[in-house]
């Protein structure tokens, strides 16, 4: 009986000595791997941050700008007249667009006017006025030209440039243009062209109604207008 009570005791103190082992070896996994307290929450996965996307370079205009002679920039000058202050007067003959100011004096401008058989004569009214107008040429211009667009949306490459203001109901305009150069010259197909800068201070002195005498080509006695000093 001594011996089988002894066996048992070395069997009990095997079973314990192998199971502290067995605690001690989950012991260490655990404290290598700690297992997650609520694994039933995921993580959302990290999403990759996308580059800035670049804009794309604007395009900038060509610098049109040109120094004007003297005789053809913006200027107040004495001009004698019978006509009411805010009369338009093209004086055809010498390139000048005179703006009536009253007390003998007139705000004057250098233009470019219709080339050999395109000018013209007579007394008008302002119609209409547009801000970057489109351009729709005539089909009498189309006959001329057919190689012109049959409509141009307005903006900086328009050929009616920044302002244009309609005269009655014939096909002309009083408008700016994109090529500067030809200000104080005779290439237009009866439209009478400012300077972009120019025609947009014209613009902002008239209004729908506003009388414009055209003198002919033939009438030197225009060019009254001398610098107020």
């Amino acid at each position: 009986m001594f011996n089988s009570i002894k066996l048992n005791s070395r069997l009990a103190a095997a079973a314990f000595g192998a199971l502290a082992i067995g605690t001690v070896a989950f012991a260490d996994s655990a404290a290598a791997a700690p297992l997650p307290m609520f694994p039933f929450i995921l993580t959302p996965p990290t999403q990759a941050v996308q580059p800035p996307v670049q804009s794309m370079p604007q395009v900038q205009e060509e610098d049109r700008s040109v120094e004007l002679p003297a005789r053809l920039r913006r200027q107040v000058v004495a001009y004698p007249t019978r006509e009411a202050p805010g009369t338009i007067i093209i004086d055809t003959p010498h390139t000048y667009l005179y703006l009536v100011l009253g007390n003998g004096q007139a705000m004057r401008y250098g233009i470019g006017i219709g080339r050999d058989g395109f000018t013209w004569s007579g007394t008008q009214t302002i119609t209409k006025k547009a801000e970057w107008p489109d351009w729709t040429p005539p089909p009498e211009m189309i006959a001329r030209q057919p190689y012109l667009p049959r409509h141009m949306a307005g903006g900086p490459g328009n050929p009616l440039g920044a302002r244009a203001m309609y005269l009655g109901g014939t096909i002309y305009r009083i408008h700016g243009t994109n090529a500067p150069e030809t200000i104080g010259t005779r290439v237009s197909s009866g439209c009478l062209r400012l300077t972009n800068e120019d025609v947009s201070d014209l613009y902002s002195r008239v209004s729908v109604g506003t009388k414009v005498i055209v003198l002919p080509m033939t009438d030197r006695r225009a060019d009254l207008g001398s610098a107020v000093r």
